[in-house]
């Protein structure tokens, strides 16, 4: 069993204002910046699970993708990790493993859908006031 790690980034998508993920205004200046991470178990070739994400799972002119493990940005203060409890309904994740039946090469043992969100501000901010107003705990994880 193999396994790979990719970071999908918009390659037109800048920082934006941070105050849009809050339900009350921060006190200070903050930005985000949003990918989605794909975690592939899968037996096969790396080479063809590579394939198959930048055949699927990425858009060759808005997306950038990198399978290297590492933040695929820099300079953050932090970042928040959320994806759907196991059991909970995700139609991407549906849609995904549909997609690649009959693709050859390898074979999907599972699959992780992991949203990130990247936070640059002052270190006064932390990470609790996100993670409560962004993560939903009867669906997320």
């Amino acid at each position: 069993m193999e396994k790979i790690s990719a970071e999908v980034i918009g390659k037109f998508e800048s920082e934006g204002d941070a105050n849009k993920l809050v339900y009350a205004p921060l006190n200070a200046p903050v930005k985000y910046r949003r990918t989605r991470i794909y975690i592939l178990e899968y037996e096969g070739q790396v080479q063809s699970a590579e394939d198959f994400v930048n055949r699927s799972l990425v858009d060759d002119y808005a997306d950038e993708v990198f399978f290297t493990g590492e933040p695929a940005v820099q300079d953050f203060s932090f970042y928040i990790d959320y994806e759907m409890k196991p059991g909970a309904l995700d139609l991407e994740k549906e849609a995904i493993l549909s997609s690649h039946k009959g693709t050859e090469g390898f074979n999907i043992l599972s699959l992780k859908l992991v949203q990130r969100i990247y936070i640059f501000s002052d270190p006064s901010i932390t990470s609790e006031r996100f993670v409560r107003d962004v993560c939903n705990p009867a669906i997320h994880v």
